[in-house]
């Protein structure tokens, strides 16, 4: 089975390339006819045939036969084998990872989700990252040689054309995907988290033909995706996206992560909510339901107790979310999206969240974006493990 073109990253190559959309297209929209595919991808019959003809070949593509239809010669549908590879997605979260096994068609294969895992930048964390991944693989009901690929989401900086990480396991001249396949022995792909989880919920979670997306990732640090006429931006060096550096408080007195002060990522994460809850009770003799939790706040009490009528925690979400609000307002006045979608653990709050970051939004936003919707996203975990599959054949 050639699996070259299907892995290469050079989109020099015409051929190649439009293979893969053509893959990418049965992934999205399931099973079609060459006409069908014609018109989709503004290509003539003569070349659409030719190229899923060499797909068959290939083994990717399968010929269902005759389409019902009502009269008139009826067109063969083509579709996807599912058993002609299968990818593995790796999801890593700073206490855990989620990892799923999926087949061609996109259908999850095998789950294992919460696996415990402590991310730590040093070599025996990495060590530990692949032994995982590798103890999964073994488990998988499909031979080895069946695995296309392995993806992974790594949280910070990331540049998926060189492989580098810069936040994480970079402790060697080599680049981590690198790393990672000598170790794993299978092509290995990695990609910002927030931009995994983009592209996930853009192919199959809450969008719904929107070209022009941005996800907010409201996880233990805060990302963004972004998504411009049905493309994934990285950036010149894999650094779009990285909103959770934009400076919203020039009078902070706490350095954030990256060394500046006042970063939005410092209130508006996880563990920005607990600190700002924190803060808070610090400052207030009031009474609050959040004192009971003690050091082990979370972000989950804070908005528990919100939606409950608490008043301190009511008062850390509206501090909170005016802050997101009004960065997601100046940020739509740049990309003028078609929806902000809200994901990641933090988003697991539901409405509350929602309706906090809509009045800050729209009192700043420009007055043509000010009926861009903020949703949240749908898939949860699974995002970020669909994400890192679908990115593979982007």
């Amino acid at each position: 089975m050639n699996t070259k073109f299907l892995l290469s990253s050079d989109n020099n190559n015409r051929n190649e390339l439009l293979k893969k959309k053509i893959i990418h297209y049965y992934i999205a929209n399931g099973d079609a006819t060459i006409a069908d595919l014609g018109r989709e991808m503004d290509l003539s019959i003569p070349t659409v045939t030719k190229l899923v003809a060499e797909l068959q070949d290939d083994g990717y593509i399968l010929d269902f036969g005759k389409q019902e239809t009502n009269g008139g010669r009826k067109p063969n549908i083509y579709g996807l084998n599912p058993a002609s590879g299968y990818f593995v997605g790796v999801d890593m979260l700073k206490d855990k990872l989620n990892i799923a096994a999926i087949d061609f068609k996109g259908d999850k294969v095998q789950l294992e989700e919460n696996i415990p895992y402590q991310l730590e930048n040093t070599p025996a964390s990495l060590e530990q990252f692949c032994k995982i991944i590798d103890d999964f693989i073994v488990s998988l009901p499909v031979e080895r040689n069946k695995i296309l690929a392995i993806g992974v989401n790594i949280t910070g900086r990331v540049n998926p054309a060189s492989g580098y990480s810069y936040s994480i396991f970079y402790f060697e001249e080599k680049p981590l995907a690198q790393i990672l396949e000598e170790r794993l022995q299978t092509k290995v792909f990695i990609e910002n988290d927030s931009r995994a989880m983009t592209y996930g919920e853009y192919m199959k979670g809450v969008v719904q033909g929107e070209k022009n997306i941005l996800f907010v990732n409201m996880a233990w640090g805060l990302g963004l995706g972004i998504i411009i006429d049905g493309n994934i931006l990285t950036g010149a060096n894999g650094a779009a996206g990285e909103i959770g550096h934009i400076v919203v408080n020039e009078q902070e007195i706490e350095a954030c992560n990256c060394g500046h002060y006042g970063c939005i990522e410092q209130y508006a994460s996880a563990t920005g909510i607990v600190r700002m809850a924190k803060r808070a009770l610090a400052g207030t003799s009031e009474d609050s339901k959040l004192r009971t939790f003690g050091e082990a706040v979370s972000a989950k009490d804070v908005f528990d107790c919100a939606r409950a009528g608490d008043k301190v925690a009511c008062d850390v979400v509206d501090q909170v979310c005016g802050m997101l609000g009004a960065t997601l307002a100046k940020i739509g006045c740049v990309v003028n999206p078609d929806a902000f979608i809200i994901g990641g653990g933090v988003s697991r709050a539901g409405q509350i969240l929602i309706d906090a970051l809509q009045e800050p939004f729209k009192a700043q936003v420009f007055h043509a974006c000010k009926d861009t919707p903020i949703v949240l996203a749908t898939l949860g975990n699974d995002a970020g493990i669909y994400g890192a599959v679908r990115m593979l054949l982007s």
